[in-house]
């Protein structure tokens, strides 16, 4: 028997711009009395599914086509509007598609929007048994699984409780509980784990990859966090506009693809950006001119460096009515806003601070960036007089480049690890008998 799980095959879904279509009556409802009434529609969502033209249909997808194994750990990713959601509720069977097909082996457990699948006005425990009987379990398989999903929840005081009552949290608290544990093949987990607590998320990322590689599950994971991306799959997907652009068999090679498309035209040719006159104090000016990154020749890089290479951040200022106390630094930090470190011009001892001087300045340090594992990282450049006085307005000047694959000359360093730093670190064995 073949160990494909999910086919598609030239899949496509259309819809038709003004049609109502919202999933229940009552949706539906309020969407039409919104339109007759020129309010804004209570169920749009900003960023889902955009279209473009003056025509009476958009395509949320178009022509995809790829196969899932039985175990797989596949991270769907993409920005807003990429078609994401379109796919999983395909997948989960809750809209059809327009064109193509997919074939799906086996039971699906689905985690979609807040509020899919549970009962409002039924408690915890018996929305558990409503999604197993679902799912086509025996009362007494619920029972087994019971206790495990209550206290996997963490609401086990609550469980008693009408769903409408819940919190977001709670509800995807259970929701995720219910679908992990219950009899499934496939598990499909959208954005949604993102209500919940960093605790959580950590828990239920282990307990997907538990799934996958002790009972052979297939998981279908979409987030926008690549970090818990990175962590949990192990192969992905791809969508820009509909369109399935990347199929990667790993999930770094999906990682460095995404962050290179993210970039746009500008910071694709040179890592250099130029500012205007920004105010330092009433009576003088830090007229910031330009900042680069170079490679060891001086040659300003591309937007992609190796991890391998020495690059060093290069700031060309001018400062009029200098005073003694202006501090220029900059910081580091990840795509997903991880401050790494912040550098100052006179953080080492007096005699080694470069001097600032009226006039033209080009201050030049080192980036460590063989510290920095392969990701997307921006550097800000920031002034202050004695740590008080920010000059630079927040998010004026700031540089992104990305770090590629490294090269270096260590057989296992060059092998995918999780978190933003990837040191090489020096180990020795102390040891005397």
């Amino acid at each position: 028997m073949s160990d494909i799980v999910i086919r598609a095959e030239h899949l496509s879904k259309m819809y038709r711009l003004g049609v109502i279509n919202n999933g229940t009556l009552w949706k539906d409802l309020q969407t039409w009395v919104a339109l007759k009434t020129g309010k804004e529609d209570p169920h749009s969502k900003i960023g889902e599914d955009k279209y473009s033209g003056d025509e009476d249909h958009f395509w949320a997808l178009k022509d995809l086509n790829f196969e899932i194994k039985q175990g797989d750990r596949v991270g769907i990713i993409g920005k807003n509007g990429a078609g994401k959601s379109t796919l999983l509720k395909i997948l989960s069977r809750i809209t059809a598609p327009t064109e193509g097909t997919v074939k799906i082996r086996g039971k699906i457990a689905s985690l979609l929007e807040v509020g899919t699948g549970f009962h409002g006005e039924l408690t915890g425990r018996e929305n558990i048994y409503l999604n197993g009987a679902i799912l086509g379990m025996k009362k007494r398989q619920i029972d087994r699984k019971l206790d495990e999903i209550i206290d996997f929840s963490g609401i086990e005081h609550h469980i008693d409780t009408p769903v409408k009552r819940y919190s977001s949290g709670m509800y995807v608290r259970l929701a995720f509980a219910v679908a992990a544990h219950l009899d499934s093949h496939i598990l499909i987990a959208d954005e949604v784990l993102a209500v919940g607590d960093a605790e959580f998320q950590k828990k239920a990322l282990g307990k997907m990859q538990d799934l996958s590689t002790g009972q052979g599950r297939t998981v279908l994971f979409v987030s926008h966090n690549m970090g818990a991306v990175r962590s949990l799959c192990n192969s992905g997907i791809l969508l820009e506009n509909g369109k399935l652009v990347f199929k990667a068999k790993n999930v770094n090679e999906l990682y460095q693809k995404y962050i290179e498309d993210d970039f746009s035209s500008v910071e694709r040719s040179k890592l250099i950006i130029s500012n205007t006159d920004i105010k330092l104090l009433e009576n003088s000016t830090f007229k910031f001119e330009c900042m680069y990154i170079q490679d060891s020749s001086n040659n300003i890089c591309n937007y992609t460096v190796s991890g391998d290479k020495e690059i060093y951040l290069t700031i060309e200022f001018s400062v009029a009515s200098i005073d003694s106390r202006l501090a220029v630094y900059y910081r580091l930090y990840s795509q997903e806003g991880i401050d790494l470190y912040y550098s100052q011009q006179n953080d080492t001892d007096p005699e080694k601070w470069p001097v600032i001087k009226n006039g033209k300045n080009i201050l030049k340090t080192k980036i460590p960036i063989d510290l920095l594992n392969e990701g997307r990282y921006f550097i800000e450049l920031l002034c202050s007089i004695r740590g008080i006085v920010s000059i630079i307005p927040q998010n004026t000047v700031i540089l992104g480049f990305v770090v590629s694959h490294n090269s270096r000359k260590s057989l296992f360093i060059k092998e995918e690890r999780p978190g933003v730093l990837k040191p090489i670190i020096i180990w020795e064995n102390v040891y005397r008998s």
